[in-house]
């Protein structure tokens, strides 16, 4: 039996399908800090050693927990278990992969995430995803992190969304992600991606999908001039309130976008 072809839906996490930063709901709280103290820290040893961002919460993640909570992997997925997510977030996947596969598709949903992969890994709809690509640390035999794994910043997202147009989902195979590939070859084409993203941090997933004629949504929460920033430049196609419930705006864009990509596929295969 032929394979439906896919259809990538790609997200940011925090923001996108969850209000806050996933950091803030558990794992900051238990260090006695507010949000704004502890990215505050961050930002200063971001800036004081040169570091890359995601590196520098990474490191205070650590340096800041002593003596105040143990992290380790278990903890961290344990910090997934209270994120919380946008309205029909938990329903949005069955009701996507459900109405592509009526029109002949096969929806893969994958995260991409300068957040922590350990906190995703926890939440409620973690085995929503057929990948997840998200900063993640290196951990000993007792499940106690002592180096980063992966930092996922705002341009290197960009590698992921290559890897799902390969089918080169293994974030260690380097060789064959950048060997030539004919497009008829590529896994999954950029026409049936669509890229879900809050900001600017997003905008490099967001140009690629689009400028390659995929399709890219800003979502916004309580304030849309980010968004509306997104759209007038160009940057995506679509700018929608962060509502994921039957009926809501992005389910009738995503599911209009799903009826063009296969109205394309039955016009190609007739070809």
């Amino acid at each position: 039996m032929k394979e439906k072809p896919i259809l990538a839906m790609m997200y940011d996490f925090d923001r996108t399908l969850s209000p806050r930063d996933m950091e803030e709901y558990a794992f900051i709280p238990g260090l006695g800090m507010s949000a704004k103290e502890f990215w505050a820290i961050c930002n200063e040893t971001a800036i004081k050693y040169e570091m890359d961002g995601i590196l520098a919460y990474m490191l205070m993640m650590l340096q800041l927990s002593e003596g105040k909570q143990l992290v380790t992997r278990r903890s961290l997925n344990e910090v997934g278990r209270h994120v919380e997510l946008f309205p029909g977030v938990d329903s949005w996947f069955s009701r996507v992969n459900a109405y592509a596969a009526a029109k002949g598709l096969q929806a893969e949903h994958y995260s991409i995430s300068s957040g922590i992969k350990e906190i995703i890994e926890g939440t409620s709809i973690a085995g929503e995803f057929k990948k997840i690509y998200a900063a993640s640390f290196c951990y000993k035999e007792n499940g106690v992190p002592f180096w980063p794994a992966t930092a996922v910043n705002y341009t290197s997202k960009t590698q992921f969304i290559y890897r799902i147009n390969k089918g080169v989902l293994d974030i260690n195979e380097d060789k064959l992600l950048n060997e030539h590939m004919a497009e008829e070859d590529k896994r999954v084409p950029f026409s049936r991606m669509i890229y879900v993203g809050d900001g600017i941090t997003d905008v490099p997933c967001m140009k690629l999908t689009k400028e390659n004629g995929g399709h890219s949504i800003g979502i916004y929460h309580t304030d849309s001039q980010v968004a509306k920033r997104l759209l007038q430049y160009d940057r995506v196609d679509y700018i929608l309130p962060a509502d994921y419930r039957a009926g809501s705006e992005i389910e009738q864009t995503v599911f209009r976008l799903i009826d063009e990509m296969a109205k394309k596929i039955e016009e190609e295969d007739h070809e």
